[in-house]
C-alpha cells in the first residue's frame, strides 16, 4: 500500500514551510511520502468572481496524477498543523472505497453553495443530517483509487463554476460526491479541527486547520498565530534559534502586508505598532 500526503505551497511563507515540516514528520511516522506542489498544473481564469476565489484551488485535481502511482492520498491545506500526537488517519479510516472528510455542514448552513453549483452544473440531491445540508470541508480529505472521486472531474467544470460559486473547489468536490454516487464518511473533528468549533482545546487535535481567521483572537494575522502555535506545539524538537527565526519571519511577512496597505516604511510601522523586535511580540 503506497501512501502519500499532498499539499500546495507556493512562495516562501513561513507558515507553509512549517506546515510541510509537520506533514513530513507525520509522514515519516506513518509511512507516507509527502508531495508538495510548488507550481500550478491547471489553467483557470478567475475573472470578476462573485466570491473570493484563487486559481490555486484547482490544484486539488492533481490528485488524479498522484493516484496513478499511489494507492491512497491524504490532501492537506498548507494552513494546517499536523500535531506530533496525531493518530494515523490511514489506519483510522481504512475503507478504500470511501472518501473521508469533515462535515462542516453540521455547523454552518451551506445550502446556498449547493444551490449555486446546481444552477451551473445541473441538479443533484444533497443529503441532510439534522436538517442541515451535508457539506464537507476540503482542507483535508483522504481518497483512494477505488473511490473514483475525480474520474469524471475536469478543469472545464471548475472553470464554469469558479466565478459563480462560493468555495468553488470545495463545493465541486461535494458536488462530485453527490452526482457520481461516491461513498463518503464524515471524519472525527480532530482530523480537521476548525475555528467554527470554538477555541477550547483546539491545540489537542490531530490536524489543526487555520482557515478563516485562524484562531488568531488578539494576534493580528492568521499566519502569525499559526507560527506561535507551531513553535509551542513543536517546542521539544525546535531549537531556540529555529523558533526565533520562525517568529521573525512571520513578523516580517506581517510588516510587508502592512507596508502594502499603508505605503509606510517597515521601520516606522514597527515603531508605530510598538513591536520593533519580533521576540518582544512573543
Amino acid at each position: 500500500m503506497k501512501k502519500a500526503i499532498f499539499t500546495l505551497a507556493i512562495g516562501d511563507n513561513p507558515m507553509y514551510r512549517a506546515a510541510v515540516d509537520s506533514f513530513k514528520a507525520y509522514g515519516k511516522r506513518i509511512g507516507a511520502d509527502v508531495i508538495v506542489s510548488d507550481q500550478l498544473h491547471y489553467k483557470i481564469d478567475i475573472n470578476k468572481p462573485k466570491f473570493d476565489a484563487s486559481p490555486a484551488w484547482s490544484e486539488k485535481l492533481y490528485i488524479t496524477e498522484i493516484l496513478k502511482e499511489y494507492d491512497r492520498v491524504l490532501y492537506l491545506d498548507a494552513d494546517m498543523i499536523v500535531t506530533p500526537w496525531a493518530r494515523d488517519i490511514f489506519a483510522e479510516c481504512p475503507d478504500l472505497d470511501t472518501v473521508y472528510m469533515f462535515n462542516e455542514g453540521r455547523h454552518r448552513d451551506r445550502s446556498a453553495q449547493a444551490e449555486q453549483i446546481n444552477a451551473v452544473l445541473g441538479e443533484v440531491n444533497w443529503p441532510k443530517e439534522d436538517d442541515m445540508t451535508v457539506y464537507y470541508n476540503s482542507g483535508m480529505f483522504l481518497v483512494s483509487k477505488e473511490t473514483g472521486l475525480f474520474d469524471n472531474a475536469g478543469i472545464e467544470e471548475m472553470q464554469a463554476i469558479c466565478n459563480q460559486v462560493k468555495f468553488y473547489d470545495q463545493t465541486y468536490i461535494n458536488y462530485l460526491i453527490r452526482r457520481d454516487g461516491i461513498k463518503s464518511v464524515g471524519v472525527d473533528a480532530g482530523f480537521n479541527r476548525m475555528m467554527l468549533l470554538g477555541y477550547d482545546d483546539y491545540q489537542k487535535a490531530d490536524f489543526i486547520h487555520y482557515s478563516g481567521r485562524g484562531y488568531r483572537q488578539k494576534v493580528p494575522m492568521r499566519d502569525m498565530k499559526y507560527i506561535i502555535d507551531y513553535c509551542d506545539i513543536f517546542k521539544d524538537t525546535l531549537s531556540d534559534a529555529e523558533i526565533l527565526q520562525y517568529k521573525q519571519q512571520a513578523w516580517h511577512v506581517y510588516m510587508l502586508k502592512q507596508q502594502r496597505k499603508t505605503k509606510l516604511p517597515i521601520g516606522l510601522l514597527s515603531f508605530v505598532f510598538g513591536l520593533i523586535h519580533p521576540s518582544h511580540k512573543y
